[in-house]
């Protein structure tokens, strides 16, 4: 006997059961205006985090059009089995376009995805993508300017409580409060998370109510949503870096703990650090602890370099900030991209030859005078500029 999971169990199979997105579903969501016209549909594109309801949509969507609905897992499905199908409904000669739901597109790789361009382009299909990452990095621009992106939210705990509320009504258990907010928090926005951590628990114990010590050993693990590849790692690493800019110190050990607790490489992290001593610190010392961290971090490793990375971004965060330096710097580049190889004073060229010092190289060079070595199109520009000036 085939066992059905609990989230495709409860999964709803109409738009007003669908829970969360209002912005997508809700009166005035694109997703509802676009479903009162039965004769035209777009390909779509749903980026959102793991259990926030991009299969479950595709499905709801599908059904409401009353389109042949296939869904396919880029991990496992290469173009080929797509195109098959595009074949087979074309001899059948269908009026309506199927609707092809391609989860995890982002696993595509470009000449793939350059495949299904003229599919979606004539109409033989309605693509329906899904995507964690970011589709502007992992979805190429001519497939993208064919399709609508939608945004998915993670779901709020106002959202997990509905759905919650339904899968213990089916399961005919109970949460305490503390459990409730034990699961809620553990479960991170990912519905499909918290049903399938509550049903393992619900299996664990005969009595109606179900306990922290279940979850905990029905979870395991909490989740961490921090894909080391994707966007949420953009952006944990920009908050880590940012956070340190700020002197919030606080800000930077949180950051910091998310990314040890998902695994990211310390030594990425510690890189981070010694250029942000250069960059952001006054002191050159900040530098010195920086490949300190660094050195600790490739001798050591997890777990116990995580207090190495701390003690690190503690001095960091805490040291006094002076971007005059790299800033200096970033101007004189844009400069030397503006103006190209711009001829260097003969004054300070060095005469290696007899003919070059004829020609005047080295002539009327004498240590430590106050004259401006810069080429003559740049005479006076000041790149560095104390805090004093």
């Amino acid at each position: 006997m085939t066992q059905v999971p609990l989230p495709e169990l409860l999964r709803p199979s109409i738009l007003k059961d669908f829970v969360g997105q209002e912005n997508l579903v809700g009166t005035n969501g694109i997703i509802r205006k676009l479903l009162q016209n039965k004769d035209f549909f777009p390909s779509l594109i749903f980026w959102g985090p793991p259990g926030s309801g991009k299969t479950t949509l595709a499905r709801i969507i599908a059904g409401s059009l009353k389109r042949e609905f296939f869904e396919f897992s880029a991990v496992n499905t290469k173009v080929k089995d797509i195109e098959a199908l595009i074949q087979d409904k074309k001899q059948l000669k269908l009026i309506n376009s199927p609707i092809v739901f391609l989860d995890e597109i982002h696993r595509f790789n470009k000449a793939q995805q350059d495949k299904l361009l003229p599919h979606v382009e004539h109409g033989d299909i309605i693509l329906i993508g899904a995507t964690t990452e970011n589709p502007s990095f992992e979805v190429i621009a001519p497939l993208l300017s064919r399709c609508r992106v939608l945004i998915l939210e993670r779901l709020s705990e106002n959202h997990l409580l509905k759905i919650l509320g339904k899968a213990l009504k089916h399961l005919k258990k109970k949460l305490s409060k503390d459990s409730e907010k034990f699961l809620l928090e553990a479960a991170n926005g990912d519905a499909r998370v918290m049903l399938n951590v509550l049903e393992i628990a619900s299996t664990l114990v005969t009595k109606p109510t179900i306990k922290i010590p279940d979850l905990e050993t029905a979870l395991q693990r909490r989740q961490y949503t921090f894909d080391k590849r994707g966007e949420d790692f953009y952006n944990v690493i920009s908050a880590f870096i940012k956070s340190m800019r700020a002197s919030d110190v606080d800000a930077a050990l949180y950051y910091l703990a998310r990314m040890v607790a998902a695994g990211q490489d310390p030594l990425y992290i510690a890189r981070r650090m010694v250029v942000f001593a250069s960059e952001d610190v006054a002191s050159p010392t900040a530098l010195v602890v920086a490949n300190a961290v660094f050195a600790a971090c490739d001798a050591i490793g997890y777990p116990e370099c995580q207090e190495n990375l701390a003690a690190g971004v503690v001095y960091l965060a805490t040291a006094k900030k002076d971007r005059t330096g790299y800033n200096a710097y970033m101007e004189a580049l844009a400069d030397v991209n503006r103006h190209g190889n711009l001829p260097v004073p003969l004054k300070i060229r060095n005469p290696v030859t007899k003919l070059m010092k004829e020609a005047g190289y080295g002539e009327g060079y004498e240590k430590y005078d106050s004259e401006s070595y810069l080429p003559e199109k740049l005479k006076g520009k000041k790149y560095f500029k104390n805090r004093s000036e």
